[in-house]
């Protein structure tokens, strides 16, 4: 069977890839509260489009891959990216208030130099320059940016390095002497003029050959006017911004972004008893029996009102194996019922993660196979394979994926994301490395495999979710009751979710140091996924991250209940959080 899954990979690939299913995508626009008629409703780059009757109701023709638009005057307009499982959408429009107050929402959107400098350690998009802080994400001009992991310490000098940037023409060699760096290129017109250098805040118009290149924490290139106006003439053929590792000591400390003014924790957020009460009946009563045969009887029951649901399935099943122990009967349930989730890989990631929080690890593995044929390219898909494998003990086949993503990545197969999900692949791969790289590399062939240095010790914890529609926030509460919250939402974060949907991921990671010794806590507060279903959220905290001792602890919740706050769970541990 694995010979198979390797030998049809890539004919799957190029199917993922090419398919273009037409379908109709149907729902309900409203304001939250009430629907809203004539709504346009659109696709992007085609002509096609139609409106909100009275009821908000819409259904309009789409494929895979395209973009619905909904606008109205007033109200900010909403970008949905279709996938494969997308059916239907019931977005919620929010007024457009940048258009009320446009001075104002521009300014809270502006970051300090303070928030950038906090921030360097955890976030590689920023660098530190002669005259501040640079984020390449937010930057009015052109940068281009690679952080130490991305970095082969294999080259010779910086010459090599910026070979690897698009754009850029370098001349000499690396025996120290002579050299040049062009970025804007040669012009018939005008001679080209060379870079300059700017190393930890110091301007060099020579090549600095004596950087050391394992020595580089991030080294960017400046192209356009917006960027490097503040240099003067010099800079008139672009900047090279080096940061070394022993220039950039007093920012190795991760910034506690939960420590803020008067952002302390209500406590009122709802236990994991009291989101109990508010599930299903079926799934009340089912908690409530005592015996394996009185579970059957209820389910069997229920089972003639809620056999088309995959959600009631699911729930059956979990409930005969955590608390009966009932395996065998449990997988009828699902083999019987199985229907309910072939080719839906919003579904399987859901029973997926139920194997995982099981430690059903051959189970998980098959059904991350079922999701990989029907979304090869789906960046997502990689990393899932991969973890799946280390879960069975499998370095070889983990360390594959991830080879096979990156030659899909060089080969231009998949884009590469270096902001969201690229740095967490590579923080696994690289991590698979660490642990067990005599496993993966045959003889002693391991002690010559370049391993990037871990930069961070302490415990890693990593959000997934089935649904690329779900919106939620994540609340962390530090130990002295203060908290930091990501807003995975499209009021707050749309950019962010549009590019999930892009590259196809729902992964977000979140690094705990020992800075604030104590007990955190974990919240989310549901939001909906624009269908009346629930998403399933799977948490794996990994402890000792990066040690020989490392472990981890896997946990999956049914989010269900809309707009409260509710615990998720707690750990005693060290604390900055730090997103990434």
């Amino acid at each position: 069977m694995k010979k198979l899954f390797s030998l049809v990979f890539f004919a799957l690939f190029a199917m993922g890839v090419t398919a273009q299913e037409s379908k109709k995508v149907f729902g309900k626009v409203s304001d939250g509260k009430n629907p809203m008629d004539n709504v346009t409703v659109s696709i992007v780059d085609k002509d096609i489009s139609t409106v909100t009757n009275k009821e908000g109701s819409y259904e309009i023709q789409v494929e895979v891959g395209d973009k619905i638009q909904f606008q109205y005057t007033g109200m900010r307009t909403v970008t949905i990216r279709v996938e494969d499982v997308t059916r239907v959408l019931n977005p919620v429009m929010i007024p457009d208030i940048t258009a009320l107050d446009e001075v104002e929402v521009a300014a809270s959107k502006r970051r300090s130099q303070q928030d950038l400098e906090e921030d360097y350690t955890s976030n590689k998009s920023i660098i530190r320059t002669a005259w501040g802080y640079l984020d390449a994400n937010r930057a009015p001009g052109r940068i281009r940016l690679l952080s130490e992991d991305q970095i082969n310490g294999v080259s010779l000098c910086v010459l090599n390095l910026l070979q690897r940037f698009a754009g850029v023409q370098t001349f000499g060699d690396c025996n120290g002497t002579g050299g040049a760096v062009i970025i804007r290129g040669t012009s018939s017109l005008f001679n080209s003029s060379a870079a300059i250098f700017d190393v930890d805040g110091q301007i060099f118009t020579d090549v600095p050959w004596w950087v050391d290149v394992s020595n580089i924490k991030r080294i960017a290139v400046l192209y356009g006017l917006a960027t490097t106006v503040q240099y003067g003439g010099l800079a008139q053929g672009g900047v090279v911004v080096i940061n070394t590792v022993s220039g950039t000591a007093k920012n190795n400390v991760l910034v506690d972004r939960a420590r803020l003014r008067n952002n302390y924790a209500d406590g009122l957020e709802l236990s994991r008893a009291e989101v109990a009460n508010n599930a299903p009946t079926y799934l009340k009563e089912l908690r409530a029996s005592t015996s394996f045969e009185s579970s059957k009887t209820l389910f069997e029951k229920h089972l003639a009102t809620y056999s088309n649901s995959p959600y009631f399935i699911l729930d059956a099943y979990a409930h005969f194996v955590e608390e009966h122990n009932e395996v065998e009967y449990a997988d009828g349930i699902i083999d019987e019922h199985f229907v309910r989730y072939a080719n839906n890989p919003v579904l399987l990631k859901a029973l997926a993660y139920t194997y995982e929080s099981q430690q059903r690890f051959d189970k998980a593995n098959a059904t991350y196979k079922e999701v990989f044929i029907l979304r090869p390219n789906y960046v997502q898909s990689y990393m899932d394979m991969a973890n799946s494998y280390r879960n069975l003990r499998e370095p070889k086949q983990a360390a594959s994926m991830y080879a096979r993503y990156d030659y899909l990545v060089d080969e231009g197969f998949l884009e590469q994301d270096t902001l969201g999900f690229g740095p967490i692949m590579q923080r696994e791969y690289n991590n698979l490395l660490a642990i067990e790289k005599g496993s993966v590399v045959a003889g002693n062939n391991f002690k010559k495999l370049y391993v990037a240095e871990e930069d961070f010790a302490g415990t890693r914890l990593v959000f997934e979710w089935n649904d690329g529609e779900a919106e939620f926030d994540l609340q962390f509460v530090n130990p002295e009751n203060q908290y930091h919250k990501w807003k995975h939402n499209m009021a707050d974060n749309a950019d962010e979710i549009a590019m999930e949907k892009d590259f196809g991921y729902n992964v977000k990671e979140y690094l705990v140091d020992g800075a604030l010794p104590g007990t955190w806590k974990v919240n989310v507060n549901y939001l909906g996924n624009k269908s009346l279903t629930p998403t399933y959220l799977k948490a794996t905290i990994y402890y000792d991250y990066g040690s020989r001792t490392q472990r981890k602890e896997t946990m999956v919740f049914k989010l269900d209940v809309k707009n409260v706050n509710q615990e998720l769970f707690s750990l005693t541990t060290g604390s900055t959080v730090v997103s990434r």
